[in-house]
C-alpha cells in the first residue's frame, strides 16, 4: 500500500492518449479538403558515425527550420548507416521476418495494420499490388499485439517498468521497460515508433525521452521509423517538428504521415482534432480513400516495404 499514491500519479500522468474520445467504427465528416502548403525543398542526409553497437547522443550539424517536415516525403529514404545497422542486427541474431511497432492508441492492433495478416480484410487495388511481397514477407507482424503499445502509452512510459504489469506482465521480466521487452521477445529487424502525446506542451521532455528510445532502439542492432502525426492546419502544438529533428540527426528514417492526411477532409481528423476517420483498407475504392485509416495503414506498409528493400539492396 506504500507504493499506491505513486501509482496514482503514474496513471493520471500517463493517461492523456486514453482519454482521447474513442474512435468511431466510421467515422464521416463534411469539411472540404485543403491543399498542401507550399513545400520547402528537401533536406540533405548525412551518416552517423558510431562506434561497435553503442549509438552516442548525436549533435546536430545545422538547425531545421520549424517547418521542414512539412517538406519530407510521406515514404522515407534509407541512409546507408542504416544498412549497416540493419547487417549488425542480422549478425546478432535479429529475425529479418520480423518488425515490431511502438506506440500509443493510434497503433493498437484493432486499427493499425492487422488487417494485412488476413486477405479478407484489405484489397491493395491494381495501383498497389506490388506491395503484397512485402506482406508476406512480414507475415504475423502486421497484427501482432506489441508489448510496447497500449493506449495511454508515451515516450517516457515506454521505457518505464510499470508499464510492463500490462497488457501481458508474464512476457517480460522484472524491472525490463516495455520498449526492452518488446524487442527482445519478438526480435524484430525493425521497428515502427509512432508517438503522438506531449506532457500539456512540454515539446522538450518529448524530445529528449524519444530520443532515449531511438537511442536504444539504434543500441540494439534495430532499425527505427519515427512517424509524424496527422494535425490541424494550425495546432497548438505540434510534435512533428521534434520528430522530424529528430530523425535527421540520428539520420534514421522518417515516416511523414502528415503529408498524407494533410490534404483528406478535416485532414484526417475527427471531431477530437487527434482521432483518425475511420474507414477499412480497401484501397480500391475511393470512397473509403478520404478517410485517414486507409491512408496511415497504405502508408506504414510503403514505408517498411521501401525500407525493407533498400535494407536487401532491392530495387
Amino acid at each position: 500500500m506504500r507504493h499506491f499514491p505513486f501509482i496514482v500519479i503514474l496513471f493520471v500522468f500517463f493517461t492523456a492518449c486514453g482519454s482521447r474520445a474513442t474512435i468511431p467504427q466510421e467515422a464521416t465528416t463534411t469539411s472540404t479538403s485543403t491543399p498542401l502548403p507550399d513545400m520547402p525543398a528537401a533536406l540533405p542526409t548525412r551518416t552517423l558515425r558510431s562506434s561497435g553497437t553503442l549509438i552516442p547522443s548525436p549533435s546536430p550539424i545545422v538547425t531545421l527550420t520549424p517547418d521542414a517536415w512539412k517538406g519530407m516525403p510521406v515514404v522515407p529514404m534509407v541512409p546507408d548507416s542504416m544498412v549497416e545497422v540493419f547487417q549488425r542486427g542480422l549478425a546478432r541474431g535479429r529475425d529479418p521476418f520480423r518488425f515490431s511497432k511502438i506506440g500509443d492508441c493510434q497503433n493498437i492492433a484493432t486499427y493499425f495494420l492487422a488487417a494485412y495478416d488476413n486477405p479478407t480484410e484489405y484489397r491493395l487495388g491494381p495501383g498497389y499490388d506490388y506491395l503484397q511481397p512485402t506482406i508476406d514477407h512480414f507475415s504475423g507482424s502486421w497484427s501482432r499485439e506489441s508489448l510496447a503499445v497500449k493506449s495511454g502509452m508515451n515516450v517516457a512510459a515506454v521505457q518505464n517498468p510499470f508499464w510492463t504489469l500490462t497488457p501481458k506482465p508474464n512476457e517480460c521480466n522484472t524491472g525490463e521497460t516495455p520498449l526492452a521487452c518488446e524487442i527482445r521477445v519478438n526480435n524484430p529487424s525493425i521497428v515502427v515508433i509512432s508517438m503522438e502525446e506531449s506532457w500539456s506542451g512540454d515539446i522538450g521532455r518529448y524530445d529528449s525521452y524519444m530520443r532515449k528510445i531511438v537511442e536504444y532502439v539504434l543500441s540494439q542492432d534495430v532499425v527505427p521509423i519515427l512517424a509524424t502525426r496527422a494535425e490541424e492546419a494550425d495546432p497548438k502544438v505540434t510534435i512533428n517538428n521534434a520528430v522530424t529533428r529528430i530523425a535527421y540527426d540520428f539520420n534514421v528514417p522518417l515516416w511523414n504521415f502528415w503529408a498524407a492526411a494533410y490534404p483528406l477532409p478535416a485532414h484526417g481528423l475527427t471531431s477530437d482534432e487527434f482521432h483518425l476517420t475511420w474507414a477499412a483498407p480497401f484501397f480500391d475504392d475511393p470512397a473509403r480513400m478520404e478517410m485517414a485509416w486507409p491512408w496511415r495503414n497504405l502508408t506504414a506498409l510503403q514505408a517498411i516495404d521501401a525500407i525493407y528493400r533498400a535494407l536487401n539492396g532491392q530495387p
